[in-house]
């Protein structure tokens, strides 16, 4: 491929099957001279499950320079790029007469904000989530409308949660009130996905050209990435090595992942898809580091992320907690478990902060990437004894391009819908809506 034509934001490194996108880089026309006034905004909705230990996670005081608590911490480092949000509610969440199920309806109304249709059939039905809604707006702009990922697979199909279908518990992505958007939990398949073409045949040599010669990914666009380095600044020299060498450590991290994989399956029928690390928290950054490389090359700016399903009863050896995740939420109000919860929160939101430094670490325009992004983590339930959908456990990461006004905890009144604060992020991704779920108005408070 030759670079003799002025570059741009849609410049590609190309090779066969392999499409690999660009950073910002300065010699490249910035956002602004391409007719946009400023870097595009971006979403990431970010699920975890059985609810939070929340007087270990609600901040003591309100307004800026509170300190955060105990399973806060570990966003020491990005607090002022945080927005601390207590008292929202997803009242869709709880039963409204349907009875058991609140894990279910937890994660199918987290991006929704509407009541799922009870049923373990086929004839399932929710709502389009908010990140849906942005994709539907702006995803033609990218390459990907938008991205969905997790690091447990679920089932699709089945009786799951006291009546309804294994769909609501393992999905928080909703293209449509009835087409809930499976998730991708293999670390290489979601890192295949962002760099190859839509040339399926092609992409599939590539892949196995690449498996029999032992080659990196980046062994077939050597030639371009060497072509372009002769058009570009030192300062844009240095920033695509850096993004190359970056792209090389997450593909040496999926290959040992893959290795590991294969060395721990048992010796049955049934084995693990390769690429899905042993260790859970590297299965996690890894799919962070897929949403960060996507931004950074705007292949998309929309992706939702499960830490894990609904009703999770993952164990959590790594950090000394054996018992299940779904067991000790239901801790009926034992100091002991009470404890291993906020362990889990912990180590949670311990991932979450890798995801947030990443994105502080990469400039975009005279900000950072994080500066015009939105993360949205949480949960659909408080307490996971309690079952209850109110007060949930909610933060928002990011500026969304100076729009928000973070370094702060605030609390907004009671039974005040979460679909709220969705409506006001639209606004942000510049989608016109008049609702989303049961939003009755913008969240006030964003900005002081």
């Amino acid at each position: 491929m030759s670079f003799q034509q002025p570059l741009s934001r849609r410049t590609v490194l190309k090779g066969l099957g392999i499409s690999m996108a660009l950073p910002w880089l300065e010699s490249v026309p910035t956002f602004a001279a391409a007719g946009a006034a400023s870097p595009p905004r971006r979403l990431v909705g970010i699920f975890v499950p059985n609810g939070v230990h929340m007087p270990d996670w609600t901040p003591k005081s309100e307004g800026f320079g509170f300190q955060l608590p105990y399973i806060l911490e570990p966003l020491s480092p990005v607090q002022d790029d945080l927005l601390v949000i207590s008292g929202l509610t997803h009242d869709k969440g709880r039963a409204n007469g349907d009875g058991p199920g609140d894990h279910a309806r937890s994660a199918s109304v987290f991006l929704t904000g509407a009541q799922p249709r009870k049923t373990a059939g086929a004839d399932i039905r929710s709502g389009m989530s908010v990140d849906q809604k942005a994709a539907q707006a702006v995803g033609h702009l990218t390459k990907f409308p938008s991205i969905q990922l997790g690091c447990e697979g679920g089932r699709s199909a089945g009786n799951c949660d006291s009546g309804y279908s294994c769909a609501y518990s393992s999905n928080i992505s909703w293209a449509s009130e009835t087409q809930p958007l499976a998730k991708e939990i293999n670390p290489r398949l979601a890192f295949e996905r962002l760099f190859t073409n839509k040339n399926t045949s092609e992409a599939d040599r590539s892949r196995a050209q690449r498996e029999a010669l032992k080659k990196s990914l980046l062994d077939f666009v050597a030639a371009d990435a060497q072509k372009l380095q002769s058009q570009l600044g030192r300062n844009d020299q240095r920033k695509l090595d850096e993004y190359l060498t970056g792209v090389r450590e997450i593909e040496r991290r999926i290959e040992r992942a893959e290795k590991e994989s294969l060395a721990d399956s048992p010796v049955v029928d049934y084995k693990s898809p390769t690429g899905i690390p042993s260790d859970y928290g590297e299965h996690i950054r890894l799919m962070c580091d897929m949403t960060v490389l996507a931004f950074q090359t705007d292949v998309t700016r929309i992706s939702t992320i499960m830490f894990a399903d609904a009703g999770s009863n993952r164990s959590y050896r790594l950090i000394d907690v054996p018992e299940g995740h779904h067991d000790l939420s239901h801790h009926g109000g034992d100091p002991v478990k009470h404890a291993k919860i906020r362990q889990i929160n912990r180590f949670h939101v311990t991932q979450l902060s890798y995801l947030v430094q990443k994105l502080k670490s990469i400039p975009e325009g005279e900000g950072t990437l994080l500066d015009h992004c939105m993360v949205v983590y949480g949960s659909g339930l408080s307490d996971g004894n309690r079952h209850n959908h109110d007060d949930l456990p909610l933060l928002v990461l990011g500026r969304g391009g100076g729009t928000i006004d973070t370094g702060r905890h605030f609390r907004v009144a009671p039974e005040t819908p979460m679909c709220n604060l969705f409506l006001s992020i639209l606004d942000r991704m510049g989608v016109a809506a008049d609702y989303i779920g049961d939003s009755t108005d913008r969240l006030a408070g964003l900005t002081v």
